[in-house]
């Protein structure tokens, strides 16, 4: 019995001794921790002291960052004892202090306002980090932030300040330089993005402040103002945007456009935008570096039980949503993000996940009551909205599918429509949710249109001209009251002699083609009654000028996209047969026509698309009278309110002719008073104006 009790005795001394090296071993790890850290100036150089339960052995290894800029100390086998991993410090250089922890090794990273040099050394069981200055790298930053640096010696004025609309709704701040000397500041500065002009001065026609929160660009106004030797411009926009600035010559550009959120994106913007971080991990588990990121980025990440694994990397300087994103495809994860939290798991689990949501949602949209809600339109058909809910289009836009067409059709298979055309109301029958679809259709399509009103001139303009120069002259012996000569004539262009008691050259001056004028005569007669001689002499000449111009001016409001018609005219008949063989009359239009369907574009300008016609009556013929017709059909890009020549036509009619006695009309000088001769000129020209004008309307759709 004794020997049992000391055996017992031994037994419990040597378990003692063991669980009292294992406690020793314990406490030696559990005190090594870090338990404060804490930043000074001392002589002009920041210290950042690092406060450990116990002293190093070594001076920690490191490494500093560029950008961002950080400097990371590593802690082997030394714990986080501070009780929280960020310290917020926002002293000189020194924003902020993270500390991780990852299994037996921390991390200390100092994130600095600019990147410097650093010296770490110990001092008892302190650490001390000795951060360089920065004054420098402050200058440099200083110098590049500008976007253009000031060259000019004395201060010059701006031109011109314009805003204008680009595409995707981004707005365009357009500013006229003096030359291309002119120094530009661009930052942004709170919700506000400020541009600053340095030795530049503001006429008193620049100083205003532009309100354009009509164009539906993230700008609402722009504020102009002098600032001592500079020009200040405070560009004020809204919502989530981004910006952009260049310069071409003397014309300097800032364009500011919405910008794209998506939800599901760890950060917004182009790529990966996440601050950098390095990574350093051999075998580590999958959870315990997603709580690594979790406290680097301060994301609440919730993981699935079946994330599982561990993972060997080394990143360095690597955003970290990109070093996410890398762990997550490495080892086949999703992510869905809800605001500031992370859910993350395989993405079978995601996938199976959202489609027994959205199985769940179809089964409940099934069985879900409906509800009657009525809409009052007040500037669309009713029957138009009621024929797009149903899948057969909007306003006349004949929608693909046809009526209940699952693929277009904006109510739920349950859902129905009745278009009450005396009132002008729909009554819509649907779930909930889907009456809260239609409800913000109706809200984008139930607006004003906005009108234009489309002016045409048809100009046409005519100049004639006609010259004619013709004699007679005739002669004989009077015997017995009777006179005997010979006269010749011009018949078809040919000169024949016929006998008469009359003249005996006739060549006399015809009216001009189009004048309708009767030539001017001139006449001599000589009589000689002792020799019973007779000699006339007649002169005609004939010059006629004309010029006339027609004016034709139709014009027609019409609303934004829909065709307009305006025309007058004469119809004309004219007999057709018929397949018994009758005749019967038919009628033709000779009109003047002004057809024209008008878009207008975001930046305020028109598109036109025309087809003009200028009809007239022409000559009679044996089937009628024939038409004279001009036609232009044509699309155009015209500014709100500005003048456009479509077309023109140019005709130039020019003929000399001259009719005379064969041998007798070729004599020098005298061979005039056997010829005549005919000139004749005539212009027309013909020129279409288009004049198109918006009637603004604040309340119309933009």
């Amino acid at each position: 019995m004794k020997q049992r009790k000391n055996a017992m005795a031994t037994w419990l001394r040597a378990i003692g001794a063991s669980v009292l090296v294992l406690g020793a071993t314990c406490a030696a790890y559990a005190q090594n921790a870090i338990e404060s850290v804490t930043s000074s100036v001392q002589g002009g150089t920041e210290l950042v002291r690092i406060d450990l339960t116990q002293p190093l052995a070594a001076v920690p290894n490191g490494f500093a960052i560029q950008s961002p800029a950080r400097i990371a100390l590593d802690f082997p086998g030394v714990s986080n004892g501070i009780g929280r991993n960020t310290v917020d410090i926002n002293q000189g250089n020194l924003r902020s202090v993270n500390v991780v922890q990852a299994g037996d090794r921390t991390r200390l990273v100092l994130n600095l306002r600019d990147a410097t040099t650093y010296k770490a050394e110990l001092q008892g069981k302190s650490v001390l980090v000795s951060l360089g200055q920065v004054a420098g790298v402050a200058q440099v930053q200083t110098t590049t932030s500008q976007f253009a640096e000031n060259r000019n010696r004395d201060s010059l004025p701006l031109r011109d300040i314009d805003f204008r609309l680009g595409s995707d709704k981004t707005g365009r701040v357009i500013v006229d330089l003096a030359n291309n000397q002119v120094g530009v500041d661009i930052r942004p500065q709170g919700k506000n993005l400020i541009v600053e002009f340095t030795k530049t001065t503001l006429p008193e026609g620049l100083r205003r402040r532009l309100d354009v929160a009509d164009f539906g660009t993230p700008v609402q106004t722009i504020t102009t103002q002098q600032q001592g030797d500079r020009v200040r411009m405070v560009i004020e926009p809204k919502g989530e945007w981004e910006h952009s600035a260049y310069q071409s010559d003397n014309q300097f550009v800032v364009e500011v456009r919405p910008r794209k959120v998506d939800p599901t994106k760890l950060t917004q913007g182009v790529g990966y935008s996440g601050e950098k971080l390095s990574l350093n991990f051999q075998n580590i588990e999958i959870r315990s570096l997603l709580q690594v990121i979790a406290d680097f980025t301060n994301f609440n990440i919730v993981t699935s039980d079946s994330v599982s694994g561990a993972l060997t990397l080394r990143l360095k300087d690597v955003p970290w949503d990109q070093a996410l994103d890398i762990i997550m495809q490495a080892k086949n994860l999703g992510m869905r993000k809800n605001g500031s939290v992370l859910w993350i798991a395989p993405k079978d689990e995601i996938d199976a996940k959202e489609k027994r949501e959205f199985e769940a949602q179809a089964a409940i949209a099934n069985l879900e009551p409906l509800r009657t809600q009525s809409f009052q339109l007040n500037y669309t058909k009713a029957a138009v909205i009621a024929q797009g809910l149903t899948g057969q289009g909007l306003a006349g836009g004949g929608g693909g599918g046809g009526s209940g067409s699952n693929n277009t059709r904006i109510l739920s298979p349950r859902g129905s429509v009745i278009a009450e055309t005396r009132t002008n109301q729909l009554f819509v029958s649907d779930i909930p949710s889907r009456l809260a679809d239609v409800a913000e259709l109706i809200q984008k399509l139930d607006v004003p249109v906005r009108q234009v009103l489309i002016e045409a001139r048809i100009v046409e303009a005519s100049d004639t001209f006609g010259k004619s120069l013709g004699v007679r002259l005739g002669g004989g012996i009077v015997n017995n009251n009777n006179s005997i000569g010979v006269q010749p004539t011009i018949s078809n262009g040919s000169a024949t002699f016929t006998a008469s008691n009359s003249n005996f050259v006739s060549l006399p001056a015809i009216s001009p083609s189009g004048t309708g004028n009767t030539p001017g005569t001139f006449a001599i007669s000589l009589f000689n009654s002792s020799f019973s001689r007779l000699l006339n002499l007649e002169i005609s000449a004939l010059e006629a000028d004309g010029k006339g111009k027609v004016v034709s001016s139709p014009r027609v409001v019409t609303a934004d996209q829909t065709k307009a018609l305006i025309e007058q005219g004469t119809e004309l008949p004219y007999q057709v047969a018929t397949s018994s063989g009758a005749t019967s009359i038919a009628f033709r239009k000779a009109n003047l026509k002004l057809e024209v369907t008008p878009q207008i574009t975001p930046e305020g300008n028109i598109i036109l698309t025309l087809d003009v016609n200028k009809d007239t009556v022409g000559q009679q013929t044996l089937a009628g009278f024939a038409i004279n017709t001009k036609h232009v059909q044509t699309e155009v890009l015209v500014e709100n309110g500005g003048t456009v020549v479509i077309g023109g036509i140019f005709e130039l009619t020019e003929q000399n002719d001259e009719s005379r006695i064969p041998v007798l009309g070729e004599v020098p000088y005298v061979g005039a008073l056997f010829r005549t001769r005919n000139r004749t000129f005539n212009k027309t020209e013909m020129l279409v104006f288009i004049t198109p004008k918006m009637i603004t309307d604040r309340n119309a759709a933009r």
